[in-house]
């Protein structure tokens, strides 16, 4: 067809250096070196495969050959090798090049799309390349490990290989940021998610995984990152059990966090007293924490401190006396409760110390 090019196109001058080489016996100039590798580099740019291209160069040369003397047939072989390397040195590097393209535009379209930048038209069309419609709802999966992670790691290939032999059909993408693992899929098929949580945690050597909730357009999945991120900087104060988090069970806390100035007052002017004990306050509000916990079960509560009923009994009237407040009366319960988590969440009282 007029306009391809075939295999052909890319051997030009190919039969004229072999018929110097058996007239000369010289080896390749550099500029016809050169020409190889460019000529290689375009063939590798129109798609024609590296095997193809072989095979043409030997049969070139097999065309030649009953015109060759029994001494021009190492030249001819020598040269034949110095084109063909060049050729295929071109090829490779050309596909390099369109592997490391292919890289940044991933990456920079990862890191406009989790970070809700970008024009949401243009990184609509964009994210159709990537196997995402943006019109539809989707949700969001990061995995934390000890070990940061880049989309070249073991952990990361093992996670996609499995991924795509699963749901090979389905419009899900997988990258990294910030060393973490991030799953994007639609968010009515919560089975992906809950898969790559698995998968992740298992390759990560016990990695965390937090799922964000599923939220409409392109800033939907900023949203759902964001959701997912918060989750795990939750997981650490408050010593939250994985290895999968979900968002949706801790709504709660970005309610109480988000003023922080709010949370502050709240813990100081609850749990301040606290300072005053025998000890310090962490002791006391560590016992906060178990025995709200434990549901308030003094038995289960003394249990998981290791200490007696009757130890932890004193405690709690101890905290009564300081703060004002009963850890046992409802009425109490609540405020106390809330300024044991936001001293969680704040790092207090070794923030003041």
């Amino acid at each position: 067809m007029d306009g391809v090019e075939s295999a052909d196109d890319y051997l030009s001058g190919y039969d004229q250096i072999l018929t110097d080489v058996c007239a000369t016996g010289r080896r390749l100039t550099r500029d016809e070196l050169e020409s190889r590798r460019l000529l290689g580099e375009r063939a590798a740019e129109t798609g024609i495969g590296l095997r193809a291209l072989v095979r043409r160069h030997l049969s070139a040369t097999r065309a030649i050959w009953p015109t060759l003397r029994p001494a021009d047939a190492d030249r001819v072989l020598a040269a034949v090798e110095q084109a063909v390397d060049a050729f295929a040195e071109g090829h490779e590097r050309a596909q390099k090049l369109a592997v490391r393209r292919e890289e940044a535009a991933r990456r920079e379209f990862i890191d406009d799309l989790l970070y809700g930048r970008s024009d949401l038209g243009r990184l609509a069309e964009r994210a159709v390349r990537f196997g995402l419609l943006l019109t539809r709802a989707h949700a969001v999966a990061v995995c934390q490990g000890d070990v940061a992670l880049d989309d070249a790691d073991a952990a990361t290939r093992q996670v996609e290989s499995a991924l795509v032999a699963r749901f090979s059909e389905r419009r899900v993408l997988l990258a990294t940021k910030d060393g973490r693992l991030i799953c994007i899929a639609p968010g009515d098929q919560g089975e992906i998610l809950a898969f790559f949580a698995k998968l992740a945690h298992d390759a990560t050597g016990g990695g965390t995984v937090a799922v964000g909730r599923a939220h409409p357009g392109p800033g939907g999945i900023v949203h759902s990152y964001e959701e997912a991120l918060h989750t795990l900087d939750l997981a650490g104060p408050l010593a939250l059990e994985g290895p999968v988090l979900y968002a949706v069970d801790l709504l709660v806390y970005p309610v109480l966090t988000r003023d922080r100035q709010a949370m502050d007052d709240l813990v100081s002017n609850t749990l301040g007293p606290l300072k005053g004990a025998r000890g310090g306050a962490q002791p006391l509000v560590d016992t906060l924490t178990v025995y709200f916990d434990s549901g308030c079960v003094a038995a289960e509560a003394a249990r998981r401190l290791k200490l007696s009923v009757r130890a932890l009994t004193y405690r709690l009237e101890r905290i009564h006396t300081l703060t004002g407040t009963n850890p046992a009366d409802p009425m109490h319960r609540y405020t106390l409760q809330t300024a044991v988590i936001g001293a969680r969440l704040l790092g207090w009282p070794r923030t003041e110390e």
